[in-house]
C-alpha cells in the first residue's frame, strides 16, 4: 500500500465534521504555522516539497506564491479553483465532499504564507450540494477560532467564502475565473499583467487547485524534507487520479508518484486490469485535454521503458509519443472503443465551452465538431483527415488561453496514433453508422495493441 496523506481516514465515519476531523489531528499545521513560523518560512518549506499544482499544468505551487507582489500596499487574496470542469476529472468533488476540513485547514496556512486576509473557493455551479458542505465546515471552523480576527489568540486574521459559478469549463482558466468571481462574463485575460501582481480586483492574487491547497497541511506537519522522499524526483508527493471507462475498478486513487502505469491499471490496489477481459486499446491519461495514447506508448516510453506515473515520464516523448499527467484524469479504453467516437465527444464539448473571444478556437472547434460528425456518422472522405490535423494546427498556440490547444491536441494526437482508424470510418460507412459496430467487431491495430 502506498503513502495516503490526503486520503488516510477519507473512511472515518463523520470525518466531515469537525471534531472528527480534529481527533485525526486535523488544524495542526494551523496552530505550527502561524505560531512557530514566518510567511517566508512557509513559502520556502512549500517551495523545498517540490508540490507541483494537482489542476493540470503542474507549476511549482511554492515557485507561484513567491512571485506574489511584495511592494504592493493592496490586499492580497488566495482563490482556490474549485472549478473542475475537465471531462474525466472528479477528484476535486471527492475531497471537498469527504474531507472539506482538509481544504479549508490548507487555505488558512496558505493565506497565512501569502498576507492575505481573504480567501475564495469559486465552485462550479453543478456542484452545489458540496457548496452546502463546505459552508458548514466553514461556519465550524468560525466557531472554532480558526477563522475570523485574531484566529488561535495571534494577530493572523482571515475569512473564507464559497462563490459558486454558472457551470462553464472555460472558468476553469484562472483569469476567466477571476472575471466571473469580479461578477464579468468569465472571458480569459491576456496576460501580462499576470495574477501574482494584478489578479482579483487588480490586486495580487494567487490561484490554486483544490488538491494543491489540500496538500499543505501535510507539508507542514511532515516537513517538507519527509514530503519529497514520496515520489521521484520533481515529481513529489502523492496524487489524486480519477479513474474510469473499461477497468473493473473505476473511482478515487492516491498513489506515490512514480507508480508504473502498467502496475495502476492492472494491479488489484487500483484499476484491477480491464473489464470482461479485454484488451487495453487507449489511455488518455490526465483528463480530456491531453494527447491520448495507444496501449504500447501508454505502458512503455519511445525507449522502452516502462512508463511511469509522473509529470516527466508520460511527457516522455513530447507529443508524438508522450502525454500529460494534467488533472489525473484518467480514462481507460478497451478495444472495443471507437476512437472516432470519443475524439467527436470531446470535440463537441470543447466547441460548446469555447467562449468565443478568440476566432481560431471559436471557429476551429466548430469545424473539428463537424468534420468528426460527418466521419464517424459514415459521410466522410480521406481529405478530413489531414483537414482535421489542419485545423488543430491553426488553432493551437493561437489563442489567448489554453482551451484551444486542449481542443487541438486530442485531435492531432488521434490522428497521429489511430489514422487507420479514421480510415476505416471513410472505407466502410455502413457498418461505421452502426453506434455498437465496434463491440462487434473490435478494430485494433495489431501495432498498436499489447496484451499485459
Amino acid at each position: 500500500m502506498g503513502k495516503k496523506f490526503l486520503l488516510e481516514h477519507v473512511n472515518v465515519p463523520g470525518i466531515e465534521t469537525l471534531p472528527v476531523y480534529q481527533s485525526k489531528g486535523g488544524y495542526a499545521s494551523v496552530e505550527k504555522a502561524i505560531k512557530t513560523m514566518t510567511p517566508e518560512q512557509l513559502i520556502e518549506e512549500v517551495k523545498f516539497s517540490d508540490l507541483r499544482g494537482r489542476g493540470g499544468a503542474g507549476f511549482p505551487t511554492g515557485l507561484k506564491w513567491s512571485f506574489m507582489d511584495k511592494k504592493s500596499e493592496k490586499p492580497r487574496y488566495l482563490v482556490v479553483n474549485a472549478d473542475e470542469s475537465e471531462p474525466g476529472t472528479f477528484k476535486d468533488r471527492y475531497l471537498m465532499e469527504k474531507l472539506p476540513h482538509i481544504l479549508i485547514e490548507g487555505m488558512i496556512v496558505s493565506c497565512f504564507a501569502l498576507g492575505s486576509k481573504t480567501g475564495y473557493i469559486y465552485i462550479r455551479g453543478e456542484y452545489m450540494y458540496i457548496v452546502r458542505i463546505l459552508e458548514k465546515a466553514i461556519d465550524e471552523a468560525y466557531k472554532a477560532g480558526f477563522l475570523g480576527k485574531n484566529i488561535l489568540g495571534t494577530d493572523f486574521s482571515c475569512d473564507i467564502y464559497v462563490h459558486p459559478g454558472a457551470g462553464a469549463y472555460i472558468c476553469g482558466e484562472e483569469t476567466a475565473l477571476l472575471e466571473s468571481l469580479e461578477g464579468k462574463r468569465g472571458n480569459p485575460r491576456l496576460k501580462p499583467p499576470f495574477p501574482a501582481i494584478a489578479g482579483l480586483y487588480a490586486c495580487p492574487t494567487v490561484v490554486n487547485n483544490v488538491e494543491s491547497i489540500a496538500a499543505i497541511p501535510t507539508i507542514v506537519n511532515i516537513t517538507a524534507d519527509k514530503y519529497n522522499d514520496v515520489g521521484i524526483g520533481k515529481s513529489a508527493g502523492t496524487k489524486l487520479i480519477s479513474a474510469s471507462g473499461h477497468i473493473n475498478k473505476p473511482g478515487i486513487y492516491e498513489i506515490e508518484l512514480g507508480l508504473p502505469v502498467e502496475e495502476f491499471i492492472y494491479s488489484d490496489e487500483y484499476c484491477g486490469g480491464i473489464w470482461k477481459g479485454r484488451k487495453l486499446k487507449a489511455v488518455v491519461a490526465g483528463g480530456s485535454s491531453v494527447p491520448i495514447l495507444p496501449a504500447n506508448l501508454i505502458l512503455k516510453t519511445a525507449k522502452g521503458e516502462s512508463r511511469l506515473m509522473t509529470y516527466e515520464s508520460l511527457a516522455d516523448g513530447g507529443f508524438v509519443s508522450g502525454t500529460m499527467l494534467g488533472s489525473g484524469g484518467f480514462i481507460v479504453m478497451d478495444e472495443t472503443a471507437c476512437i472516432v467516437r470519443n475524439l467527436w465527444t470531446f470535440a463537441r464539448f470543447y466547441h460548446h465551452e469555447s467562449c468565443g473571444q478568440c476566432s481560431p478556437c471559436r471557429e476551429g472547434t466548430g469545424w473539428m465538431e463537424k468534420v468528426l460528425h460527418r466521419i464517424e456518422h459514415g459521410h466522410g472522405h480521406m481529405e478530413d483527415i489531414d483537414l482535421l490535423v489542419s485545423v488543430a494546427k491553426k488553432i493551437e498556440g493561437n489563442t489567448i488561453c489554453p482551451l484551444g490547444d486542449a481542443a487541438a491536441w486530442p485531435v492531432a494526437s488521434a490522428i497521429r496514433h489511430f489514422r487507420e482508424e479514421f480510415e476505416y470510418h471513410v472505407k466502410y460507412p455502413e457498418k461505421v453508422k452502426d453506434p455498437k459496430h465496434f463491440e462487434k467487431e473490435p478494430f485494433v491495430s495489431e501495432s498498436l495493441l499489447m496484451n499485459a
